[in-house]
């Protein structure tokens, strides 16, 4: 399995590291936090680090450290705008429950 991207969410990705003027991608990751027990992390990547794992679509790289990739398998990453909200959406199949509001999940 593989950690995918939409193309709205490579665009958004893209356009945030020429705003920044440097980065290779984008790292993804899981972090205990929330009611429902882990939460999702994201960062810009300047350096990647040995032993993560890079996925790459639409030319950007997604970069998913070890311990976080068995919760994160077959994750499409998605970016919506609507009215004045707007942020990432992850499609996670293996989620299996999350928060009343949509900040944790478990699996």
């Amino acid at each position: 399995m593989a950690i995918t991207l939409t193309r709205q969410a490579a665009d958004h990705i893209t356009r945030h590291i020429s705003k920044r003027g440097a980065g290779v991608g984008l790292r993804l990751g899981v972090k205990v936090s929330g009611c429902s027990g882990l939460a999702y992390k994201l960062d810009y990547v300047d350096a990647p680090n040995a032993e993560d794992r890079v996925f790459e679509q639409f030319g950007v790289k997604v970069f998913v450290d070890p311990k976080s990739l068995p919760f994160l398998e077959g994750t499409c990453v998605d970016y919506s705008r609507e009215g004045l909200n707007e942020g990432f959406k992850f499609s996670n199949p293996n989620e299996k429950a999350s928060c009343g509001c949509g900040e944790s999940f478990t699996v």
